[in-house]
């Protein structure tokens, strides 16, 4: 009798992330200013590049993505060696981009995650 062969294992399905900016309850998207008022326009690119890559690839590690606690994560970017962060959280299968900030020491800000912590309870509330 022949042998059965055993189909091979599919590969472990990727999520496909939505992603929004959080918006302050009088309208505005802390996130999407910083990136348009801030950020110099080929930074700009590669933060981008780096949040859809975690949109269609999540979930994401080290090096690109690493987690913060309390359900935050951050995407770790960097262009003409500054470091970028742009903090988010996920809800159902929307990445929801909180924060962002330029990156100065060894560890995150912890008045950045404080901010961020506020937001992901602010967008909680609703």
């Amino acid at each position: 009798m022949p042998e059965k062969r055993r189909p091979a294992k599919p590969p472990v399905p990727l999520h496909r992330l939505g992603c929004i900016f959080f918006r302050t309850d009088a309208g505005a998207e802390p996130v999407r200013e910083w990136l348009k008022e801030q950020i110099p326009s080929e930074a700009r690119k590669a933060i981008g590049a780096d949040i859809k890559t975690v949109q269609q690839t999540w979930p994401v590690g080290k090096p690109l993505v690493d987690s913060l606690g309390d359900g935050l994560w951050e995407v770790r970017s960097a262009y003409t060696k500054v470091d970028y962060r742009t903090i988010f959280t996920i809800d159902g299968s929307m990445m929801v981009l909180l924060h962002g900030c330029e990156k100065h020491s060894k560890r995150t800000r912890q008045a950045d995650l404080g901010l961020a912590r506020r937001r992901k309870a602010q967008m909680e509330r609703r």
